[in-house]
C-alpha cells in the first residue's frame, strides 16, 4: 500500500472516529433528557461503548494487516 492509500484509510477512519463519537455523545444527551436522569449516564456510557468497539475494530484490521504479510 503506497503513502496515499494509507493516509486515506487513516483519515477515513479519524472522520468515522469524529463523527460516532458526536453521534453518540449527542443520543446520549437526548437519552439522559428522556429519562430525566440526575446524572448523565448515557452520555458517558455511549462514547466509551463506541471507543470500545472502535478500539476493537483497528486491532482486528491490523492483526489481519499483519497475518497477510507473514
Amino acid at each position: 500500500m503506497n503513502n496515499n492509500q494509507l493516509l486515506l484509510k487513516y483519515a477515513g477512519l479519524t472522520f468515522q472516529f469524529l463523527i460516532g463519537i458526536g453521534l453518540f455523545t449527542f443520543f446520549g444527551i437526548k437519552i439522559d433528557a428522556y429519562f430525566k436522569w440526575k446524572t448523565p449516564i448515557a452520555v458517558w456510557v455511549l462514547p466509551l461503548i463506541f471507543i470500545v468497539a472502535i478500539i476493537i475494530k483497528i486491532v482486528v484490521e491490523t492483526s489481519k494487516k499483519n497475518n497477510s504479510n507473514d
